[in-house]
């Protein structure tokens, strides 16, 4: 049996530092930073790692609001999915990341595109 990308990442402690440095390269982009300007970092951090480990195969702890609401009034174009998917596409390089895997993400995140995208 295949072992799941959330095993693969540790679980929640494992995306903990992905999601972290994932942000740091986030807030680092003015193309993208301005839509984190008034976050609450530290819940997003939590949010997010949670999100990420349902959506990798592990327990079902998210418990946010729906992509289209999440996003709700950002108004969020194509070149700002395409910003915060390279900047996760570089974080999993970063922690070495098989391409294998980090294909097997994307399979999983660019179709979330249309929910996120001119809300």
């Amino acid at each position: 049996m295949e072992q799941s990308l959330y095993a693969k990442f540790g679980g929640v402690e494992g995306l903990a530092p992905v999601v972290d440095e994932f942000y740091k390269r986030v807030l680092e982009d003015e193309t993208v930073n301005r839509f984190f300007e008034h976050t609450d970092l530290d819940r997003l951090r939590r949010h997010q790692a949670h999100f990420l480990s349902f959506a990798l195969g592990g327990p079902n702890q998210y418990t946010g609001k729906s992509m289209e609401k999440a996003h709700q009034g950002f108004n969020l174009q194509r070149e700002h999915f395409q910003a915060i998917a390279k900047h996760l596409q570089g974080t999993l390089e970063h922690f070495n990341v098989s391409q294998e895997d980090i294909a097997k993400v994307f399979e999983l995140i660019v179709p979330l595109e249309s929910s996120i995208l001119h809300k």
